[in-house]
């Protein structure tokens, strides 16, 4: 054993040396399931906000798009935990196949639910099995990646990659759903979503080569123990939820705000501007070689999206409002790209996927919180007052993560040479 694993080469390579993108991407057969898992992961950025404008166009209220979009969320995030402990013990396909035929029925059936001016019980029905349903496609990815990559020092840099996807995942999604819903037609974003997750999802379902082989028996009852078990995930999950609580607020709160000054087509700019920000510190972030730990690097980026994210309430300009967005969306990359390093350190290899689930999930429910209740600001308040939900999300998460960091150190004793997959640093074993 102890002539397998070593301590040293990890530590220059890692802070000075660690291996680009050029050559991550070179890897034997990563584009089979990177092309349509980037396809089949649209859906988790595009759902919510497609939904918010289909369902404001035939209500005229955002509260109702708010709440239809909240079940949606709420739906997801519970549900995904189980979707990727379910892959981790039976397989990816058996999961996603039968996924995304669920989830592309019931899409369809939401939308046109929305389109024959249904009542609200009804879309909350159709909204259930829509966010039920989401496939869990970049913890999927991951856990490829493991496959792939086995042993290699490449995988530091996957998790960076990774990272960067999902930061363009929520930058494209939005934006290509916004375009839809403004400029073709109201449904067009939801069709288009369930489109690309029935394509895409069953594209990556076939590429069985790649899948991560099924635990056998004797391993899994040591593998499938609960990543909530981990309190740095519990602390994780409490950040995320802020984060989202960012995306929810700023999709209704953009879209209120462009249609105030009677400028609908704009909300894709604003929202284009803060994702522009997003993307381009998250290309920077995943690139860098931090020799900063990732503990501390969390609270900056966290710190500094909370105090960006309080002045959104006060912009009332278009050039205030677009600055502070791109201010925001520079900050968020950070903490989504930390956060999601820090798993790698804190949870054993076996729950590895189910924790990253928790982590999208929890993304999804922030989101879910947020747009019902800037919906509700925005009706009932004054226009600009769902800017006011970013900022209590943001500052409550913190106080959390500020309180609780010491559950975010790694504990050398959790990981093991049994379990597998080597997404962390080798550590010597006698």
């Amino acid at each position: 054993m102890a002539s397998t694993v070593t301590t040293e080469p990890s530590k220059d390579s890692s802070a000075s040396s660690r291996p680009g993108y050029g050559q991550l991407l070179r890897t034997r057969g990563a584009w089979t399931f990177l092309l349509p898992g980037f396809a089949a992961r649209q859906p988790f950025a595009m759902l919510t906000i497609s939904i918010v404008l289909l369902v404001q166009h035939t209500t005229g209220s955002y509260g109702a798009a708010g709440a239809a979009a909240a079940v949606t969320g709420v739906s997801m995030a519970l549900c995904a935990p189980y979707s990727g402990r379910l892959a981790d013990r039976y397989g990816q396909r058996a999961v996603l196949v039968p996924g995304v035929l669920v989830h592309t029925v019931s899409g369809i059936a939401l939308t046109a639910l929305a389109l024959a001016h249904a009542p609200l019980w009804a879309l909350f029905a159709a909204a259930v099995p829509t966010g039920a349903s989401v496939p869990q496609v970049g913890p999927m990815v991951r856990a490829r990646w493991g496959v792939q990559l086995k042993g290699s020092p490449l995988m530091s840099t996957a998790a960076a990659f990774e990272s960067v996807t999902d930061e363009l995942t929520f930058v494209l999604g939005p934006l290509l759903a916004t375009a839809l819903c403004t400029a073709v037609h109201p449904a067009a974003g939801l069709v288009t979503e369930a489109s690309l997750t029935l394509l895409g999802g069953l594209l990556f379902a076939a590429q069985k080569s790649t899948q991560p082989r099924i635990a056998a028996a004797g391993h899994t009852r040591v593998e499938h123990a609960s990543a909530l078990r981990v309190p740095g995930v519990r602390v994780l999950i409490a950040t995320f939820l802020g984060i989202g609580s960012v995306f929810g607020g700023m999709q209704v709160s953009l879209a209120a705000f462009s249609e105030s000054i009677g400028e609908p087509g704009l909300n894709g700019v604003l929202y284009g501007t803060f994702a522009a920000g997003n993307m381009l510190s998250g290309l920077v972030c995943g690139a860098i070689a931090w020799k900063v730990a990732p503990q501390r690097r969390l609270v900056v980026a966290y710190a500094a999206l909370a105090l960006v994210a309080s002045g959104l309430w006060a912009a009332h300009s278009v050039l205030v409002l677009a600055g502070l967005g791109l201010l925001v969306g520079m900050c968020i990359a950070p903490a989504l790209i930390t956060g999601y390093t820090l798993v790698e350190g804190l949870v054993p290899a076996g729950a590895r996927t189910e924790a990253f689930t928790w982590l999208t999930g929890a993304v999804a429910l922030g989101q879910a919180a947020a747009v019902t209740v800037a919906g509700q600001l925005e009706d009932n308040v004054r226009d600009g007052a769902g800017f006011l939900v970013p900022m209590c999300g943001t500052v409550l998460a913190l106080t959390v993560l500020l309180a609780l960091r010491s559950r975010l150190a790694t504990r050398p004793h959790a990981r093991t040479v049994a379990r597998g997959v080597g997404h962390r640093e080798p550590v010597t074993v006698d």
